[in-house]
Formats: structure tokens, sequence, C-alpha cells
């Protein structure tokens, strides 16, 4: 029973991380950062729904944000922001089934095994929700690096040059997190939902047992006080 306290509260650490980190990535504007430069005097950042621009001296944040979504975007851009929102949506509602799952939540007290498939569909959903998150944040990232590298290759400056920045790190994260957490709550936890079934089965099959020996054991001697009551009577009759 410890153990299994100890992989829940683990599990749901980096089920609350994961998610937090997942919408923070993709709701923040430092998907791209410009390159560092002697000659910058601001930083420049690029996300996936605004572009923001910061004055290194006095701090002053500027944002410009991208047209509207039906608006004609990059592939790049519009993929990734697929991938996210679906990251999101799917971690948030595994952490909140995996909440609901807890031992310690007064939630179904009285129903152990239902808890544990919470668990295991709060695990499922987390893994399900790193595919997308990965595959969005990497894919955004190698995109930069590629476009970034293409253009020192052929000695092509164009004025800013990009590099990923600190919100596709957290995307990345996010992922690795839903990945870990997912992986505790559907290995892990499926041991234990079979510990809990046979347990639950042998003591059924227990209870069983003894109400059969006990039906048994009144027919054999329900008959034999009934013949000796009858005979009782039957003397008595005679007398």
């Amino acid at each position: 029973a410890g153990m299994k306290f100890f992989l829940q509260y683990v599990g749901c650490f980096f089920a609350f991380f994961s998610a937090g980190f997942l919408i923070t990535s993709t709701w923040t504007d430092c998907w791209m950062v410009n390159a560092d430069d002697s000659l910058e005097v601001s930083t420049k950042c690029r996300g996936l729904w605004w572009e923001c621009v910061t004055n290194v001296f006095d701090g002053i944040q500027t944002c410009d944000e991208y047209d509207s979504i039906y608006a004609e975007h990059p592939v790049k851009l519009v993929l990734t922001r697929a991938m996210m929102i679906t990251a999101d949506i799917l971690s948030g509602f595994g952490f909140l089934f995996l909440v609901l799952g807890l031992d310690c939540v007064k939630f179904l007290p009285d129903e152990p095994l239902i808890k544990l498939r919470i668990c295991l569909v709060s695990g499922v959903l987390l893994l399900i929700a790193g595919l997308p998150g990965i595959t969005g944040s990497v894919w955004y990232a190698v995109d930069v690096y590629v476009e970034r590298s293409s253009l020192l290759f052929h000695n092509v400056f164009l004025g800013i040059q990009y590099k990923f920045g600190w919100s596709c790190w957290l995307g990345m994260a996010g992922s690795l997190g839903c990945f870990l957490s997912g992986s505790l709550l559907t290995c892990c936890m499926y041991l234990f939902r079979e510990t809990s079934s046979g347990r639950l089965h042998s003591a059924y099959s227990l209870r069983k047992g003894y109400s059969s020996a006990a039906t048994v054991v009144t027919n054999v001697h329900l008959p034999s006080s009934q013949t000796a009551t009858s005979k009782m009577y039957a003397v008595d009759t005679r007398v």
C-alpha cells in the first residue's frame, strides 16, 4: 500500500508540472529568440501567437499579435499550434483524472478497483498527451535550427537570425514529464490492479465457500432435528 501511494504521488507531481509546462509553453512568446549578438540592443522573441521585442537597457516590451487564425500562416506555425493545444487538453484531463484516482481523495472510497482504473486512464491520457507535445516542440526547434544553419552555410545574412528559446524547452520538458508520469501510472498501477483483483477474487471465493459450507451444515442438521422432534410428538401421542 505504501509503494502504491508513493507512485501515485510521484505521478501526480510529474503530471502537475508537465501540464503546467505544456500550457505555459503554448501561450508564451519565446519559441524563437534572436541569436546572441553584441550589436543588438533588444531581444526579439517569436511565439505561436505573437512576437515581442524587449529593450535591453530599459526593459520596455512591445508585442505585436499575428493575424487572425483564419489568415494564411506557415505550416510550421499552424501544426505546432494544433499539436500543443491537443497536448494541453489531454494533459489537463489526465491530471484531473489522476487527482480523482488518488487514495487520499474521498471519491468512491469503497471502490478501490475503480480508483485504480481511473489512475490507468489518467496514465494513458498523459502518454498520449506527450506524443503531440514532443512532436510539436522538437519539430519546431529542428526547423529553426535547420533554417539558421542553412543560412549560415550559404553565407546569407537577412538581418535577424533566430534560435529556439525557453518556451520550446518548456514544451519538451512538459512532454517528457507526461511520458514519465504516464509510464508510472500505466505500468506500475497495472501491477497493483492485478494484485488487488486477485485479493478480491480470493476473498469472494472464500466467502462463497463459507456460505456453501454453512448451507450444507444447515441442511444436514435440519432433518435430524426435525426427526427428533417428530419422534417426541409420536411418543406423546402414544402415551
